[in-house]
C-alpha cells in the first residue's frame, strides 16, 4: 500500500469522513479478515469480528498516532484483540450453557426407589441422637438452620456440622441417588 493512500485514509478518519471506512475495507478488509479467521477459525465469527473491528476503528479513529505505529499495525492490533475477545466471549458463553445431554444429575425415577429404603424414620434411629435431632428439625419440622439453632439452643456452626455428619451417616445406609430422593421428599 502506498504511503500516500495511507495518509489519505488517516486524514479521512480524522475528519470522520465515511469514505475512510470504504477505503479501509477495500484495501485492508481481506487481510484483516484473515487475521480474524486465524484466531477464531470460523467464517461467520471472523466476519463478525471484522465488522466489530471496523466499528472500533471508526469510533477510536482519533486514538491513532502515526508516530507510534503504521496504520496497518494499528488495524491489525484492533482486529486481533477483537477476535480474541470474541473467542473468549464465545467460550465463556458455551461454558455457561446448560448441557442437557451431558448431565451429572442422577436420573431418579420410580425404578430407583426401593420400598425397603422408604422408612427413613427407622433408619434415622441408626445414627447418633445428636444428629437425629438436627436432621429431624431441618427436614421433618421444616426449620431453617438458624431456626433450629434457636429452637434447640445449639450454636449455628454446630447445627451445620451435625447436619453434614448426619447426612454422611445416612449416606452409609442409603446409596446416593436414594438419599437425594429421600431428602427431596422430606423438604417438599
Amino acid at each position: 500500500m502506498s504511503t500516500l493512500l495511507e495518509k489519505h485514509i488517516v486524514e479521512l478518519l480524522a475528519e470522520r469522513n465515511e469514505k475512510a471506512i470504504s477505503l479501509l475495507y477495500d484495501n485492508y478488509g481481506d487481510t484483516l479478515y484473515g487475521v480474524a479467521h486465524k484466531v477464531v477459525r470460523d467464517d461467520a465469527l471472523a466476519q463478525d469480528v471484522l465488522q466489530e473491528s471496523f466499528i472500533k476503528i471508526w469510533k477510536n479513529a482519533d486514538a491513532y498516532d502515526s508516530s507510534k505505529a503504521k496504520l496497518f499495525t494499528w488495524l491489525f492490533r484492533i482486529t486481533r484483540n477483537t477476535a480474541i475477545d470474541k473467542l473468549r466471549s464465545a467460550n465463556t458463553k458455551s461454558d455457561k450453557e446448560i448441557q442437557i445431554d451431558v448431565s451429572d444429575v442422577y436420573n431418579l425415577g420410580v425404578s430407583t426407589t426401593r420400598p425397603e429404603f422408604l422408612d427413613i424414620q427407622e433408619n434415622l434411629e441408626k445414627i447418633e441422637p445428636k444428629y437425629q435431632i438436627v436432621l429431624d428439625a431441618l427436614f421433618f419440622q421444616g426449620m431453617t438452620q438458624q431456626e433450629a439453632s434457636d429452637e434447640l439452643d445449639i450454636p449455628l456452626g454446630t447445627i451445620k456440622s451435625r447436619l453434614k455428619i448426619g447426612l454422611r451417616e445416612l449416606r452409609k445406609i442409603y446409596d446416593a441417588p436414594t438419599l437425594v430422593l429421600l431428602i427431596l421428599s422430606m423438604i417438599s
